[in-house]
């Protein structure tokens, strides 16, 4: 006796299982940005993990611009509680996660994309993170407001260029369309 399933209750179904696989990649990924900030280097005041940008790429491509600020923040929030980031993931890391994701969500294209990320995370970012810098870490008159985008901009290039490797090898290859259609996108 084989159980006769609406197409409705079908529909639910894949729908829970969808949310289901991002909620899982999203912490695959989250995961990923945190042990990928092991290797980091400090440019100024900043420590410079690209793995990070390059997690916020794959967000975008995978997953959508609203998982991308949540694996940033969380990711950033995690190397904060384990003592291997600054405050300054948070501006930088979030700013970038949400431009590229609402590029690639809008525009589709990989290349604006990475440079959505860039833009993002080094200009945007750098910015944000110099009222952190003043309100947080006593900073206040020590540094000008632009002093994170030339660090921001090494670390999220580097990121950019990781994920335009590994997002051109997948879409070569075949795999980039599979993942994306198996998660709705």
């Amino acid at each position: 006796f084989l159980p006769v399933i609406s197409f409705q209750e079908r529909r639910i179904h894949f729908m829970k299982n969808k949310n289901i696989n991002k909620l899982a990649i999203a912490g695959i990924l989250c995961a990923v940005a945190v042990a990928g900030s092991l290797f980091s280097f400090p440019v100024f005041g900043s420590k410079c993990a690209p793995v990070q940008h390059m997690v916020n790429i794959l967000c975008a491509v995978f997953l959508g611009p609203w998982y991308g600020v949540g694996v940033a923040f969380t990711s950033s929030l995690l190397r904060n509680l384990l003592g291997i980031g600054s405050l300054m993931a948070f501006p930088g890391s979030m700013c970038g996660a949400l431009l590229c994701g609402l590029i690639f969500w809008k525009l589709r294209n990989i290349p604006l994309t990475l440079a959505g990320e860039v833009f993002g995370t080094g200009i945007l970012g750098g910015l944000a993170a110099y009222p952190i810098a003043v309100a947080f870490m006593g900073q206040g008159g020590t540094i000008a407001f632009y002093t994170y985008i030339i660090p921001f901009l090494i670390s999220t290039a580097a990121g950019a260029v990781l994920s335009g490797l590994l997002i051109f090898a997948l879409k070569k290859t075949g795999a980039l369309k599979t993942m994306q259609s198996a998660l709705g996108r």
